[in-house]
């Protein structure tokens, strides 16, 4: 297990130059944009406009603050997304654009290279003790609310845990606390 802190968290550009990127973690480590396997970072949105293209990856965006937006992914119909929504999966090779619904958004931005790895996020509230159920793998717990306890590991507002394990297992949480599970596994 690896405690990642907030503070730490690498700022970098959009691919597209558009914004900056709060990079979370990334394998493998170090990797940049073109290169990486997994992705997680947060971006701060402030304007309507084109997302970055991603070849051959696969991403989920959720929203973290601010009202939402609207999303025009190629091939599909356009669909809200507020904080209040789903983790909404979708091909990050799609051609993307957002309309903000009412100002600035921070998003949440997990993405896999398709072929070599899948990936699932979940919003998950914590009130006192709770369990949560992880896949074999690569796991993150991001504390976006409040504070949480897990596995002995205490998570404030922004940090999140890094677990490598290759087997299924149920974590331990304890705080008052909004969190995103995300898995990763290698196909």
């Amino acid at each position: 297990m690896k405690l990642l802190r907030a503070s730490d968290h690498k700022r970098m550009p959009w691919k597209n130059g558009g914004g900056e990127t709060v990079e979370i973690a990334v394998s493998p480590e170090g990797a940049g944009l073109a290169e990486f396997d997994w992705r997680v970072s947060m971006a701060t949105v402030a304007t309507d406009g084109p997302f970055s293209v991603f070849p051959g990856i696969d991403r989920t965006l959720s929203i973290l603050d601010g009202a939402g937006m609207t999303l025009f992914i190629e091939g599909r119909a356009p669909e809200g997304l507020t904080q209040a929504s789903e983790p909404l999966p979708f091909a990050a090779d799609a051609p993307t654009s957002a309309t903000l619904i009412n100002g600035t958004i921070t998003d949440l931005n997990v993405m896999t290279r398709r072929g070599r790895f899948t990936h699932s996020v979940q919003r998950v509230s914590v009130d006192g003790n709770s369990e949560v159920a992880f896949a074999g793998g690569t796991s993150l717990v991001l504390c976006h609310r409040g504070n949480a306890e897990v596995d002995g590991r205490t998570l404030a507002a922004g940090d999140c845990l890094l677990i490598s394990d290759d087997h299924a297992t149920r974590r331990s949480i304890f705080g008052k606390a909004e969190l995103f599970c995300i898995a990763i596994e290698a196909i």
